[in-house]
């Protein structure tokens, strides 16, 4: 069986660093990425759930889509490996693809660095009606950057003001933001990295930077803490989600997603009386 909303309402704030004004880092270690708050019990269980919430989604984005007075951004974020792909072929794979968008981040081009980092990222904002779903994302900027020593730390506080600026605006003029988090261990990381390597028809997944940014490991562990820790905001909060099952991953965020979209109270727009008399001959 799966969560009520109200129950679901009380895991899913357990895992949400919530609102830190302080600024301080928030510790990942607090979050079991081994955890499985939302689960039923058992794994075939929870991938019934799955498909579920899949068919409740697809209901739902279609109404969403109708009634235009929202949009929606759905971030996905962490480590190589975390399950990004596997998210949005799991969670969103099934949702029809009226009105749904992803957008995969990657290094910022010659013309994309010519701009404020947030240029590129604001031309892929949804419209009314639209679901957009990043894979990495605008965090990338305090991640990469701040590992590498390439921006100071004076930099990195003004981007972290700079996003919550944007997402503020974001949600203001109608924007949904729902930021998830994919926690995994060092280990499962590694397991599934080799995984790539042994496997021949994963080879297109590996890269041999991999390998380089995985002895980053402890660097970008405490460059996530630094901005949930500054960019978990009461607009547009972050939510970790423990990412070493896969099942329990898709299950989780299909739930908050399911959650998110019901408390909208979404409507198909009103019947239109000039057709009441129309017959199709």
């Amino acid at each position: 069986m799966s969560h009520s909303s109200s129950d679901a309402d009380v895991a899913w704030a357990a895992w949400q660093p919530g609102s830190t004004e302080s600024g301080k880092p928030c510790p990942l270690a607090k979050f079991d990425p081994s955890a499985k708050p939302f689960s039923t019990g058992t794994k075939s269980q929870d991938k019934l759930v799955v498909e579920a919430l899949a068919t409740e989604l697809d209901a739902l984005q279609e109404v969403f889509f109708a009634d235009k007075r929202f949009k929606l951004l759905i971030l996905l974020q962490g480590t190589d490996a975390a399950g990004k792909d596997g998210t949005v072929r799991g969670v969103f794979g099934h949702m029809s693809p009226l009105g749904v968008h992803t957008v995969g981040w990657k290094a910022p081009t010659e013309a994309e660095r010519a701009h404020d980092f947030l240029w590129r990222i604001h031309q892929q904002m949804p419209g009314a009606g639209e679901i957009m779903v990043f894979n990495r994302s605008h965090y990338e900027d305090v991640l990469v950057p701040v590992v590498n020593g390439w921006i100071s730390p004076e930099q990195t506080q003004q981007r972290y003001r700079q996003i919550n600026d944007f997402e503020r605006m974001l949600c203001e003029t109608g924007t949904i933001v729902l930021k998830f988090l994919l926690h995994i261990s060092a280990e499962e990381q590694r397991e599934r990295l080799q995984e790539r390597i042994d496997d021949p028809t994963k080879h297109w997944k590996f890269s041999v930077d991999d390998l380089v940014v995985r002895k980053q490991w402890k660097e970008y562990q405490q460059a996530y803490e630094a901005l949930l820790g500054a960019t978990s905001t009461d607009w547009a909060p972050w939510t970790v989600v423990p990412a070493n099952s896969k099942t329990h991953r898709n299950l989780m965020i299909a739930t908050v997603l399911r959650d998110s979209l019901l408390k909208l109270k979404l409507r198909y727009p009103p019947a239109k009386p000039e057709l009441t008399a129309v017959k199709v001959v």
